[in-house]
């Protein structure tokens, strides 16, 4: 373990894609036949049929994960994914990478704070912020590893014993069976199915409440694919299902409308946040005071660092803090906030029905609730505490930022090697190089 008080510096920032699917932080970049991606599900493209069947139509896996790893002077590194694909890489090594190298890994804040206001003339929300989302969570990783101590530890310790979970996935029978505290389903079907949509709906959520009994916590995803009219009269028409909240109904741009909602349902819970960016971006929905519970990304919102600052404002507000997925990274959050009472688990199986790693086959050791929980024990490993799977299909960001296109990307036959790049990333695996 290293000094507390010994100088350090960033000395290397390495970035990585993933060959294929199924792994790493881009949640719906999966295999055909994911109830993610192929169940029905009402989506702000639902209003053109061509894009309905299925989320890939219109290109929601389009970016695909992306890895960070960033080594300290000592040699300590820390890891992080997240989703952006080749982009994130350019914007890594063309922009960001220049507050990093050299700096001291610890300043965190001052880091955040170089990368968010440089980036101000072309970021500000989605990509680029959840760029730096990576890089944070990879500094937070290395932190935690340089003092020997668990992310939740620097957070300020745990506040429970045992972490509970809801389980967002196609049934919410099998959420139940499975030990999960309450469920979620998207919702099928939006305003452009008019009110035969909205009886299918009705039917649709009537049908899962009697599979749990009148008890279970239900939760409805609407993403983003709602608007005010709409959720009024969808939110009358399901009143004696009891939903506990119906989430991300409007479209990130239409804060003021949950006013609208909130107003005609004032006894009615109300989420959202998962698409929202920045500690600016959640001020109007905290100080609005019509949202019942906030839902940050931490992989997208600005990293751990911004996640504090955001439920420090929330809790100003007594609004609850349930952070969007993002495995490990929330567990350590979650555990460590008086604010956040328990944690989603977005369910990874096809077919949604049984428990497997956030992040596939990236680490060995991500831990999964069990019954529904995960006891703080099983965290108690310095950084986040995942172990990168060595067999990894990781592809270095610099064989992609060459200044032409490489036939090496392609694969030869199927084989692959282990190629050393100028970084000495030579642990990483990378298709076979073959000749022009």
């Amino acid at each position: 373990m290293a000094d507390k008080n010994s100088p350090l510096q960033i000395s290397q920032v390495r970035t990585f894609i993933i060959e294929g699917v199924g792994s790493g932080g881009d949640y719906h970049n999966v295999k055909g036949g994911h109830w993610l991606i192929e169940s029905p599900i009402s989506t702000p493209m639902s209003g053109w049929e061509k894009y309905r069947s299925s989320r890939t139509s219109w290109g929601i896996n389009v970016l695909g994960s992306f890895c960070v790893e960033i080594e300290a002077s000592n040699g300590t590194k820390g890891f992080a994914t997240g989703f952006g694909g080749p982009p994130a890489c350019w914007l890594v090594r063309q922009h960001l990478e220049r507050f990093l190298i050299g700096a001291d890994p610890r300043n965190t804040n001052n880091l955040f704070e170089q990368m968010y206001r440089a980036s101000m003339f072309y970021g500000r929300k989605g990509l680029p912020v959840a760029v730096i989302s990576v890089i944070d969570l990879a500094l937070w990783d290395l932190k935690g590893k340089l003092w020997g101590e668990p992310v939740y530890r620097l957070l300020g310790g745990s506040t429970r014993e045992r972490l509970h979970f809801y389980c967002t996935g196609p049934e919410p029978s099998a959420a139940k069976e499975m030990g999960f505290i309450g469920a979620k389903v998207p919702l099928p079907y939006g305003p452009d199915k008019g009110q035969t949509g909205l009886r299918k709906n009705v039917d649709f959520l009537t049908k899962h409440r009697e599979s749990v009994g009148p008890d279970f916590p239900l939760r409805v995803d609407c993403y983003m694919s709602l608007n005010v009219p709409y959720t009024i009269q969808l939110v009358k028409a399901c009143e004696h299902l009891d939903i506990d909240w119906w989430e991300e109904c409007l479209t990130p741009d239409d804060p003021d409308g949950f006013e609208q909602i909130k107003r005609a349902h004032p006894t009615v819970k109300f989420t959202t946040g998962e698409h929202e960016y920045s500690r600016y971006g959640f001020r109007k929905l905290i100080e609005g005071r019509n949202l019942d519970i906030l839902q940050p990304d931490v992989m997208w919102v600005g990293g751990m660092t911004e996640l504090q600052r955001i439920s420090a404002m929330a809790s100003a507000y007594d609004i609850p803090v349930v952070p969007h997925a993002s495995g490990p990274y929330s567990y350590h959050f979650v555990i460590s906030q008086p604010n956040s009472p328990f944690q989603e688990y977005l369910a990874n199986s096809p077919d949604g029905k049984s428990v497997l790693p956030v992040f596939g086959d990236l680490f060995v050791n991500e831990p999964i609730p069990t019954k529904g929980y995960l006891d703080v024990s099983e965290l108690d490993k310095p950084g986040f505490g995942l172990e990168l799977n060595r067999n990894a299909r990781l592809i270095s960001g610099d064989h992609l930022l060459n200044p032409s296109p490489q036939k090496g990307l392609e694969s030869s036959g199927g084989r692959e090697e282990a190629v050393p790049n100028e970084r000495g990333d030579d642990w990483a695996k990378f298709p076979k190089r073959t000749k022009d």
